[in-house]
């Protein structure tokens, strides 16, 4: 039986979804699959000092962090890391030896440096890296790294761009649950009134911004039907509830916590409102859900928004009092809506897991 490493850690759900996402269908192709959180299992200071920092930053300091993103998309960041994992490094060194996996796979863009410097002193076993945004951050780039996995052309150019060369780069999309694959038509078909369906959505951290965003669609004159989602932020959630406990006319409100059935929330809906994370775009794409922006936050979030809205895939509003303006002229001119979905499918139909699977195949024989 094959083994296959996966290595990734939480700075944002989208690295360990992307993981998750993809250890089911290598071991549906038989191969044995070790999950490794490359900071959780090493070092306690340094899984604080970055998950716990980009939290708190992400939430409460946007612009400090997206400041911090662009002073660190440089090489010399690459050269920091070195020193900063430099015992980590040896501990997944003695991981490597120990579990002998054919190959290892990353989703995480800090692991990058930790293989590309083990390869560098003579591991001899293939490493795919997993992209999860649409432009690829400084500490991704290593030319010791056997294939990059991204989301569109457009990263794989990026990529390019920065030295790596291009017959390693392969635009098979960023791993989302088999359930985004599946066409429900059963949901499609339950849409029978004339209310327009979107769906809401905070991010895994639940950001607090979505609630002044509420606000402005519960002004809208159109009938709505808004499903909030808002991840793990509980206190939200009861704070929404409590707020909107009334009923309102022509607006139908549904506010939920964590939820695993976003996909089917996607399939019901005809347009998707959040932040632009990597993981929930791409989920979006798949589902072919035009998507609306009302808030990134800078660093990643913001090059995505510059990637989604230059290619016609998404909205971006930057001031809320234009929030209903766009949403009126989506549900006034339904044809804006089909050249989006349109768009959508064509960008989601290069997305394949399995070619994910059949490149690691093709990298062990090699």
């Amino acid at each position: 039986m094959k083994k296959i490493l996966i290595i990734s850690t939480s700075t944002g759900e989208g690295h360990n979804q992307a993981a998750n996402s993809i250890s089911g269908n290598f071991e549906k192709s038989g191969y044995e699959v070790i999950r490794h959180d490359f900071l959780k299992n090493n070092s306690k200071i340094l899984t604080k000092l970055f998950i716990s920092g980009y939290e708190i930053s992400a939430s409460f300091f946007p612009k400090t962090y997206g400041l911090a993103y662009k002073l660190t998309d440089t090489g010399f960041t690459n050269k920091l890391l070195s020193l900063v994992f430099f015992f980590t490094k040896r501990k997944i060194s003695k991981l490597i030896n120990s579990v002998n996996p054919d190959i290892i796979l990353i989703t995480h863009p800090f692991a990058v440096n930790i293989m590309g410097s083990l390869k560098k002193k003579g591991l001899n076993k293939p490493v795919i890296v997993i992209v999860t945004d649409f432009k690829a951050h400084s500490t991704y780039i290593d030319k010791n790294i056997d294939a990059y996995i991204t989301a569109s052309e457009n990263t794989k150019e990026n990529l390019a761009s920065r030295g790596i060369d291009s017959r390693r780069i392969f635009s098979f999309g960023i791993p989302v649950k088999d359930e985004f694959l599946e066409n429900k038509s059963d949901i499609k078909t339950a849409k029978n009134d004339d209310y327009f369906n979107i769906l809401l959505m905070s991010g895994s951290m639940g950001l607090k911004n979505i609630s002044y965003v509420l606000k402005e669609l519960l002004n809208n004159s159109h009938k709505l039907r808004i499903t909030v989602v808002c991840g793990k932020n509980e206190k939200l959630k009861n704070n929404l509830l409590n707020e909107y406990s009334h009923s309102m006319k022509d607006k139908k409100l549904h506010i939920l916590g964590f939820s695993k059935d976003i996909d089917s929330l996607m399939e019901y809906s005809d347009l998707i409102i959040s932040k632009p994370g990597g993981l929930t775009v791409t989920e979006a794409i798949t589902k072919n859900l035009p998507l609306l922006i009302p808030f990134a936050i800078p660093g990643q979030e913001t090059q995505n928004v510059e990637f989604l809205t230059s290619n016609g895939y998404a909205i971006y509003v930057d001031n809320l009092l234009e929030l209903n303006f766009k949403i009126d002229n989506l549900i006034s001119n339904p044809k804006e809506l089909e050249k989006m979905r349109f768009k959508l499918s064509k960008i989601s139909a290069c997305y394949s897991k399995e070619k994910i699977v059949k490149l690691a195949n093709q990298l062990i024989n090699k």
